[in-house]
């Protein structure tokens, strides 16, 4: 009988190295999910139709074995898809060692690809960022390349309608205390405009009212990291946090105020510790159509 048991230890032991090596050096690496979705918009004109939005989130460069290969790749995903807007959800930094300039640097060298593409893009910053003490380091580079930062505001979308009609995009500062401010964010946004929203982190979206954040984007869950399939109370980040959140994908109905809705992206990088099992890198595109 022992013998059956040092079989099995060894064959589970074997077994949990294959998944590490892979939650490590392939998923995470080599991996790259594309969410595609059709989504009606409250506001948007038939001359708007078919507008795309990227997103793409938690970059969290300085992490150790950081993952700034699918950081490019994701970019250059996003490059050649070419979107009418491409969102960035914050989370740029992970530590400050290295420095918060070298990663800066590293930051707009991996940025390079979608400035140059002339895309117009537009950032929030995320939790990690302030933790850091990178945020109003990130914040001037990221401008000085032409991409705004959004701390609470919004802004109308070049080329897309104009007045009352424009599509606007809102950013919301991270869930730190200060930090979000949803009536700060909607005061310039005429009511019946269309708007996309943007935030880093989901627990920020129950807080806008009702109508007023029809598409609303979001990361920082890096969709649990390590997930069970089919079991999402099961993940990371639900054996690790208190607080109601959502993970991945689209919000459950109900969950926020009437006519709003969230997509949370998984992300790309890593917190914690270098492995994604279940909850791949990804880059998510948002096809605006007319609707309620």
């Amino acid at each position: 009988m022992s013998r059956w048991l040092k079989r099995i230890a060894a064959a589970l032991g074997v077994g949990l190295a294959l998944l590490l090596a892979y939650g490590v050096l392939i998923e995470p690496r080599l991996v790259l999910d594309e969410v595609h979705e059709e989504v009606p918009l409250p506001g948007i004109g038939e001359e708007l139709a078919g507008t795309e939005v990227a997103v793409v989130s938690d970059l969290q460069l300085g992490m150790w074995f950081a993952n700034t290969g699918m950081v490019e790749r994701a970019i250059e995903t996003v490059v050649a898809a070419e979107p009418d807007v491409a969102l960035l959800g914050g989370d740029f930094l992970y530590s400050s060692d290295p420095s918060i300039g070298s990663q800066v640097d590293t930051l707009l060298g991996l940025l390079d690809p979608l400035v140059d593409s002339g895309i117009p893009t537009y950032a929030v910053l995320g939790n990690h960022d302030h933790a850091v003490g990178g945020a109003d380091e990130v914040t001037a580079a990221l401008e000085d390349a032409g991409i705004p930062v959004l701390l609470n505001e919004a802004v109308p979308l070049p080329g897309a309608g104009s007045g009352d009609d424009a599509l606007h995009v809102v950013g919301v500062g991270p869930d730190l205390p200060g930090k979000a401010d949803v009536d700060a964010a909607l005061a310039d946004v005429p009511d019946d405009a269309p708007r996309v929203v943007l935030m880093h982190n989901p627990t920020v979206f129950p807080e806008f009212p009702a109508g007023t954040a029809p598409l609303a984007l979001a990361g920082h869950t890096h969709c649990g990291q390590v997930a069970l399939p089919g079991t999402p109370d099961w993940g990371y980040l639900a054996l690790t946090n208190e607080e109601k959140i959502v993970a991945e994908g689209w919000a459950p109905d109900g969950y926020g105020a009437e006519g709003n809705r969230m997509f949370v992206t998984c992300g790309i990088g890593f917190s914690l510790a270098p492995i994604r099992i279940n909850a791949p890198p990804q880059v998510a595109f948002f096809e605006l159509r007319p609707g309620d």
